[in-house]
């Protein structure tokens, strides 16, 4: 199929990418012309295996760049790719503050408004960026033509595997509008995949994807707990309790994200349960769920800060990304740890391997409480300066060294609190 991408960030290029492999004649636009290029991405990406890099896919790709006229009189159908942005307050990384807002749906409303007066004919128009239910009648609508055959898709995907997670999803969510152009979807996406094909409303697709991303948040919570039970009860191990309920396939859960560690992060979980918290308190729910889950994420930050506060050493951070093995820090846990440690009158530095890199000098430096903010493999190889402390929420290291004292968060005090 000839298919168009409006919007080609950390989601949309990858998706176009995966869709050009897959033999499809791929046209792309953004608004930022910079973005419109086949360089290498600032951000750390993998390909389609979840492992190899993302650029060398990138500009081995067919994909394609015109303008918004071009690409609509190019494309049969038309995925929309556009940030539906938090405000920065609500990302994750600082306290909750006590009032609620909705996205910001601006620059998607005004995609679509540009887009209108090109499309000609019937084309199928696939809005995939995150919303709240109710948003695309009341924005989108509004501002579309009546050759936009509207359906809501939202992507299941994690930054840094977009496209593997693209490729090989549990299920297509779609939200139908137009059968028509659902038809042609379905279409599509069985060149790409033979995962089930799950049509609904549009107002319920909005809500399962929102759903879907906070549930994700109560999982990591519920682990969390979990660890810090553990971390105060002799002869307890999180990694031991989380281990048996994964088993528990039939009646409990799927093992992902029963990983007891720091809170969720990235662009969807902290700020998702956010909005969802504004949705409860503008339905006036009984109980505004997914408040409890941000502060619980939040006050189980403020028990790895006590953790640090503990030991009267310069703080360290070792690891901000919110993702093991990639440099993205949106609503990193580990930078609101940071900020709540700097609140508290602690200095605290910030280092990741996968940003400023490690120095050089690194195992020859003054002892440190370093706390390992993501679960990053290489952290495991390294020589700490000697008499430092490490707090390892993760429990990566299997063998410490021996001139360093060593705390694997979420294993009984026998092991040391």
């Amino acid at each position: 199929m000839k298919v168009g991408f409006v919007g080609l960030g950390k989601l949309g290029m990858p998706c176009a990418v995966a869709m050009a492999m897959k033999g499809h004649d791929v046209m792309g636009f953004d608004i930022n012309a910079a973005a419109m290029t086949k360089d290498p991405r600032p951000y750390r990406e993998t390909g389609p295996d979840g492992v190899e890099p993302f650029d060398p896919y990138l500009a081995a790709s067919s994909v394609r760049f015109g303008s918004l006229a071009e690409l609509a009189d190019h494309s049969d159908i038309i995925f929309v790719a556009v940030q539906t942005p938090h405000d920065p307050r609500y990302e994750g990384v600082t306290r909750i503050p006590p009032e609620r807002v909705d996205f910001n749906y601006d620059h998607l409303v005004s995609a679509l408004r540009d887009l209108a007066p090109h499309v000609k004919r019937p084309t199928a128009v696939v809005v995939i960026s995150t919303v709240l239910p109710g948003t695309v009648r009341r924005h989108i609508f509004p501002v579309i033509n009546h050759h936009m055959r509207i359906c809501y898709n939202p992507f299941f995907i994690a930054m840094g595997t977009t496209m593997r997670d693209f490729m090989n999803p549990e299920f297509i969510l779609f939200g139908v509008h137009d059968p028509d152009a659902a038809k042609r979807a379905q279409e599509l996406y069985r060149t790409l995949t033979d995962a089930p094909f799950y049509a609904t409303s549009v107002e319920n697709a909005e809500l399962i994807k929102v759903s879907y991303n906070t549930f994700i948040g109560m999982k990591i919570v519920f682990a969390n707990t979990v660890m810090e039970i553990c971390h105060k009860t002799p002869g307890t191990d999180a990694d031991q309790v989380m281990g048996a309920l994964k088993m528990a396939g039939r009646r409990l859960i799927s093992p992902a994200y029963l990983k007891s560690g720091m809170g969720d992060g990235g662009g969807c979980h902290p700020r998702d349960n956010i909005a969802m918290s504004w949705l409860a308190r503008s339905l006036d729910l009984s109980c505004d769920f997914f408040e409890d889950l941000m502060m619980a994420r939040e006050n189980q930050t403020e028990f790895l800060a006590d953790l640090m506060c503990r030991h009267a050493l310069p703080k360290v951070i070792l690891g901000y990304s919110f993702k093991a093995e990639t440099n993205l820090t949106t609503g990193s846990p580990a930078v609101l740890l940071a900020n709540i440690m700097r609140e508290r009158g602690h200095a605290v530095a910030l280092i990741d391997p996968f940003i400023e890199g490690i120095p050089n000098d690194f195992a020859e430096g003054e002892a440190r409480v370093f706390l390992l903010g993501a679960e990053h493999s290489v952290l495991k190889t390294l020589k700490f300066p000697a008499g430092s402390v490490v707090i390892d929420p993760w429990r990566m290291l299997a063998a410490p060294q021996p001139d360093i004292t060593y705390i694997p968060v979420g294993i009984g005090p026998a092991s040391g609190i």
